[in-house]
């Protein structure tokens, strides 16, 4: 895999990566014009905030797989477009988390305390020491707007201060919130009750100038106003006017709603203003994480695996993840096999059965729709997988259920509209085994040249084909043989190959008596 580094990250991520084989070329500086006249050629493009990744750029990557973006915020990349071309977008939630929350934390110190001010007026050689009289943070309401992973932090920090701590985030349950002893109200309350209101949300179109005059207008006379978030949530203009007027005490931005922000800002005109330049990540310890994190998402995708932080995939829980990935790798064999013994996808029932049935599961699905669609549609991936699936009309019903005798169960049920396959497997920690095809009874590892046959139950019909592989040199590595019922009637075998088949070979083995049919598939 190649990958172009556009962007500054730590030289330990990009070693990271040189590392487990990837080659990396580091390109920092470039136009969008240069960008669009090399990105062909690359498989994976790493960025921050300085480049632009443009629907032209998209559209010019004929090999991109990922995008990742070394931070949390992805503005500069057109998601719409990665998606179309089914193009994951990483990001690096949680790795600049705790810098973040100690830079707000700094900025309300600076703020309430005016610790800039007076570190000017000590500098022009003024003792103003009543000018500069502060307030103190104990028994003080701070309200967090956003309570992801910064605003969690921040609020773990307010309460070891001894703060009361309000919450406003419609995607939080009140049991995450009472971890950190916050209290979940609505937006309106926490500007009303809160002596600093700080804001910890991803700019969208719900929370664009989210911090406006009419909100302002609720905040309490003399708060203080906080934003290391992004750029653009504040009204810049609404502000000036409340920190002119005296309406909010103070207010610390480290975003602005352009950056750089022009000097002739008029905030930056005002004594109760504290600014800093979007430093929130801005310490070597984020740097490094968050460029290891981008790192990992890449050498997973290098290696096959699913990605943790896609922005256009469902985010998933940590502990989610690691359950469930097995499942995903499970998944996408059982859609490769099931793609080898049909003509076409038609339908796909996938039912996940105990344990799994708990948890989110649409990676799973969309594996398992991978698997399926590899062999029909180029460059097919867990982005994209879903998205095609309904282009060429192929319905999708996903069900739960108990299970018995196994933790978890997945089940996968496909037609092509003349037939139908029905496969189970399920996963021992980290091992993934397919339990049944059809009717018939196996347990094997789906990795490596399976040949898939069914055959007459009688003398001989084994050996012929050992005999058969034998003359042209295939050796056996593994033999399940499934068997439904009594001895007699139709039965599966599935034989692990060291090398794949010719078709010749195939076309010979079903020519055996006893063979009914056989084909090739790789796992």
């Amino acid at each position: 895999m190649k990958v172009l580094v556009t962007d500054p990250i730590p030289d330990e991520a990009i070693e990271r990566m040189r590392s487990e084989g990837l080659e990396v070329d580091v390109k920092t500086g470039i136009s969008e014009e240069e960008l669009v006249s090399i990105i062909p050629e690359y498989d994976a493009l790493v960025v921050r905030s300085g480049t632009k990744v443009t629907r032209r750029v998209i559209e010019a990557a004929k090999n991109l797989k990922i995008v990742g973006r070394a931070g949390v915020g992805v503005d500069n990349i057109d998601i719409q477009a990665a998606t179309e071309h089914g193009i994951v977008v990483v990001n690096a939630p949680g790795g600049n988390s705790v810098s973040t929350a100690e830079h707000t934390l700094a900025l309300i110190f600076s703020a309430v305390r005016k610790i800039p001010q007076a570190h000017k007026s000590v500098r022009e050689g003024r003792w103003e020491r009543k000018k500069f009289i502060g307030r103190e943070l104990r028994g003080k309401t701070i309200g967090v707007i956003g309570l992801g992973k910064v605003g969690f932090e921040v609020a773990k920090r307010a309460k070891a201060l001894e703060m009361n701590v309000l919450a406003y985030d419609p995607y939080i349950s009140e049991e995450r919130a009472k971890e950190i002893g916050a209290k979940l109200v609505e937006l309106k309350e926490v500007l009303k009750n809160s002596d600093i209101v700080t804001i910890h949300v991803p700019k969208t179109k719900e929370t664009e100038k989210l911090i406006s005059h009419e909100n302002i207008s609720i905040m309490k006379d003399g708060a203080y106003l906080i934003n290391c978030a992004r750029g653009g949530i504040v009204d810049e203009r609404a502000l000036y006017e409340a920190l002119k007027d005296g309406k909010l005490a103070g207010a610390a931005l480290d975003v602005y709603e352009k950056e750089p922000p022009d000097v002739s800002n008029p905030l930056f005109s005002l004594d109760n203003l504290v600014t800093t330049p979007h430093l929130g990540a801005s310490t070597k310890e984020a740097q490094i994480s968050v460029g290891m994190i981008i790192a990992d998402e890449i050498i997973n995708m290098a290696r096959g695996l699913p990605v943790r932080n896609a922005v256009n995939l469902p985010r998933i829980d940590v502990r989610e993840y690691e359950y469930i990935m097995p499942y995903l790798m499970l998944a996408e064999k059982m859609g490769k096999l099931a793609a080898s013994k049909l003509k076409a996808v038609g339908d796909v029932k996938i039912t996940f059965r105990g344990k799994l049935a708990g948890y989110r599961t649409e990676f799973v699905t969309r594996a398992l729709l991978k698997g399926l669609l590899e062999g029909i549609v180029s460059n097919v991936n867990l982005v994209s997988a879903l998205p095609v699936a309904k282009e060429r009309g192929i319905a999708v019903e996903e069900t739960r259920g108990d299970v018995k005798n196994y933790e978890s169960l997945l089940e996968a049920e496909v037609s092509d509209g003349e037939r139908s396959m029905s496969i189970a497997g399920t996963c021992f920690g980290k091992e993934y085994r397919i339990l049944r095809i059809d009717r018939y009874k196996v347990d094997f590892v789906p990795e490596g040249h399976y040949i898939i046959s069914l055959h007459e139950d009688k003398p001989g019909v084994i050996g012929r084909v050992g005999t058969l592989f034998g003359k042209h040199n295939i050796n056996i590595a593994g033999m399940d043989v499934g068997r439904y019922g009594e001895k007699g009637g139709v039965q599966l075998m599935l034989l692990l190959v060291d090398d794949p088949p010719s078709k010749e070979v195939l076309k010979q083995m079903v020519e055996l008596d006893g063979i009914i049919d056989a084909v090739y598939v790789h796992l």
